[in-house]
């Protein structure tokens, strides 16, 4: 029985050694290739324009795909109510007006009578001397009521300046040159604080944000100010570029990605906020890769390995597969350039069982 176990197990290493007895070596090259990544294309400024005062919209002088310059006018509001305390704030600014001119004109009179009757008190026995003293007090009384009525009517300016200020909102700009991308509101409708509703959102896509999740085996050749080609379903004919503007230089925890913002002119206009471009991210390393054939990798659901040629028998080497070259495949792990490994290697050849030399 033993002589018998002994036989089968010699047919089977002999097996493996004929199996495994075509040898390659691991091979050396400078990698300088691309990646396809997923990109989404943001709007370089976005806005959804709100109503900070109250008030019925009027008139919405644009709409969806509207092009707008900065400072032209959108959305006009009427607010009855404002114009009315408008007019109510101005005429207390006449009235306190008026109260500073009285009080200016009662300063002047005590002022008057103060300096005759000091004049006269230069002569013995003609003005008492409490007369004299009540008409300073006189005159300090009304310059303090003169104070007081200026800054009541500096108070109602302000009152009416502000109100004025917020009349202005009811006027609604373009904040930047860009295209309406949505219109909620129509005539008639309630705006303002309390109604959370925008009325435009507006967008500028003449310059773009393309936002890539680079991973991060790959972040070691962001070069900001660098170009980077891309493609996008609507033109596939067309070939884009932008420059890296941005780095997060932080990676999500999610996906293991950073996030990098490239800017791009969309002269033409062919490109829109939402599209998802195919990004050709740039893969620089800075020393040569290791490349084996394909069918010399070997992946278990333990591990991925390959089986090297160590003094005539093989030996598994745990590695990473990185980025294909047609039949090769980049490794990483503990090889070297020449090493030799099995072309069709399986998980049946065993560590220590004899190879064959190629």
């Amino acid at each position: 029985m033993k002589r018998a176990k002994a036989l089968l197990f010699a047919i089977y290493a002999l097996g493996l050694q004929a199996h495994g007895s075509d040898l390659v070596p691991v091979i050396s090259k400078a990698v300088s290739r691309t990646v396809e990544l997923p990109g989404e294309f943001l709007p370089f400024l976005s806005v959804s324009l709100h109503a900070r005062v109250a008030g019925y919209v009027e008139r919405v002088r644009v709409d969806r795909g509207s092009e707008v310059k900065k400072g032209e006018l959108l959305v006009e509001l009427s607010a009855p109510e404002m114009t009315a305390q408008v007019a109510e704030s101005e005429s207390k600014v006449q009235a306190a007006a008026a109260d500073e001119a009285q009080a200016t004109a009662q300063l002047t009179a005590a002022e008057s009578t103060y300096e005759r009757m000091k004049k006269a008190a230069e002569t013995p026995g003609a003005v008492a001397g409490n007369e004299l003293v009540l008409a300073e007090k006189q005159v300090e009384a009304e310059k303090a009521l003169l104070n007081s009525r200026q800054q009541a009517s500096k108070a109602a300016e302000a009152a009416v300046r502000s109100l004025k200020d917020l009349q202005s909102y009811l006027k609604i700009s373009a904040p930047f040159a860009g295209v309406v991308t949505d219109r909620m509101v129509h005539p008639g409708a309630l705006v303002g604080p309390g109604n959370d509703v925008a009325l435009l959102t507006i967008q500028q896509v003449s310059h773009l944000r393309l936002v890539v999740a680079v991973p991060e085996e790959n972040v070691g050749g962001i070069e900001n100010g660098a170009r980077v080609a891309f493609q996008v379903p609507a033109w596939p004919e067309r070939n884009y570029a932008g420059t890296i503007a941005r780095i997060s230089g932080a990676l999500d925890q999610k996906t293991r990605t950073m996030a990098v913002e490239l800017e791009v002119v969309n002269r033409d206009g062919s490109l829109a906020p939402g599209m998802y471009p195919t990004v050709r991210w740039p893969v620089d390393h800075t020393r040569a890769a290791l490349f084996v054939p394909k069918t010399s990798v070997v992946t278990t659901t333990e591990r991925t390995f390959v089986i090297r040629e160590q003094n005539g028998h093989a030996e598994w080497v745990d590695v990473k597969k990185g980025a294909s070259d047609g039949d090769l495949v980049e490794v990483l792990g503990h090889l070297n350039t020449g090493d030799k490994v099995v072309r069709q290697a399986t998980d049946e050849i065993r560590p220590g069982v004899p190879l064959g030399s190629q």
